[in-house]
């Protein structure tokens, strides 16, 4: 890894360039979507609660809270402080380590903050509510009604892939309903804003002709995966098609099934997450492993991870089991099994997360 040329960090005209559409978004608080946002001090007005640090990789880790309410003209100081103390005190140059959760994890959340004050902002930052838990599902699915009456619609690619024909036809639905809005979210769903009350119809069956459908089988609503071995150089297995297959197959092998949950699974080409398969239900991490003496293309199990979601506040990384590894031909088999274990074991308001910590290993095979 090459070093990084400290100077553009002194530059005050890069970093003008760089911190003038922060100060913009730091004034429209309202925009960003995030319950820490909706954060209010009687005192201060809204604000933000502030996070540092997470990140998953092959050595994952969950961000830490400091506690500290941050003011939306505040935003860019943070910021800008942050960046400088992985700058200065961070292990950029070891290849292994140049994050800033390893920072963290040494130093904690107390000491991060004192750092952050005294040396970098100049002024403390209020102490802050937490904010308040989550509530609704966080994948945007489904009609819903914008603050000035329009209406946005989230619909569901089958695992985040787009062709270029689908976006062009994307584009022009927008155009015939009235939108000229269209965006992407981290859980690889389509938005479309901006829609008109008497066009909501319309625009729902153009998006299901494009095969973007705003109410999907549930394994396909919340299956996520990476690139995979088709475009990614670091992959070891399929993943994109691999995922797509399988949840269509979920969703009519668990058509009987009660989830009263979304069941997060996540599908990785490699060990990096960057399908985030340590805060997923079920993760997959994908390996060539050894099946009757053949490599074939598998994956190693994460199970229990989650984000703060309604029903669970806090966060929590999945769990391994020594020597769990399914083969990608088995994959929708093993899914459907552990799934009836679960509502077959599960107590009252149980989620999937917190059976698949307590339940032994043999139930998870």
């Amino acid at each position: 890894m090459s070093d990084f040329d400290d100077s553009l960090l002194d530059d005050q005209e890069a970093l003008t360039r760089v911190d003038a559409p922060l100060r913009a978004l730091a004034g429209t608080g309202a925009r960003i979507r995030m319950d820490a946002a909706e954060l209010v001090r009687p005192d201060l007005g809204p604000g933000y609660d502030l996070w540092i640090a997470g990140a998953l990789s092959t050595a994952p880790f969950l961000g830490r809270r400091l506690g500290a309410f941050v003011r939306p003209d505040q935003v860019s100081d943070v910021w800008w402080g942050v960046i400088r103390i992985f700058r200065d005190y961070g292990y950029r140059r070891l290849r292994n380590k140049a994050r800033l959760k390893f920072l963290m994890a040494e130093w904690g959340p107390e000491r991060f903050r004192e750092v952050l004050e005294e040396e970098y902002l100049g002024f403390r930052l209020a102490d802050g509510p937490a904010p308040r838990p989550p509530r609704g599902e966080a994948d945007h699915l489904g009609v819903h009604l914008q603050r000035d009456g329009a209406y946005w619609i989230g619909g569901k690619p089958p695992v985040g892939r787009l062709s270029g024909d689908v976006m062009l036809g994307l584009a022009d639905l927008a155009e015939s309903v009235g939108s000229d809005r269209v965006r992407t979210t981290p859980l690889q769903n389509i938005l479309l804003l901006d829609v008109p009350g008497d066009r909501t119809d319309d625009a729902v069956a153009g998006l299901r002709a494009l095969g973007i459908d705003p109410a999907p089988g549930p394994l396909t609503r919340s299956m996520l995966a990476c690139t995979g071995l088709e475009f990614c150089k670091f992959a070891i297995v399929e993943s994109k098609a691999l995922a797509a297959r399988v949840a269509a197959e979920l969703d009519e092998r668990l058509a009987d099934a009660d989830l009263e949950r979304p069941l997060t699974v996540s599908i990785n080409g490699c060990p990096n997450s960057c399908a985030r398969i340590q805060t997923a239900d079920i993760g997959l991490k994908g390996q060539i492993i050894t099946v009757d003496g053949e490599r074939v293309p598998g994956f190693q199990v994460h199970l229990g991870g989650s984000l703060a979601r309604e029903g669970r506040p806090e966060a929590e990384l999945g769990r391994t089991v020594r020597g769990l590894k399914v083969p990608a031909t088995g994959l929708a088999a093993y899914i459907e099994r552990l799934v009836r274990r679960y509502l077959a074991q599960r107590a009252d308001e149980e989620t999937f997360a917190q059976w698949a910590h307590r339940a032994d290993e043999e139930a998870l095979t």
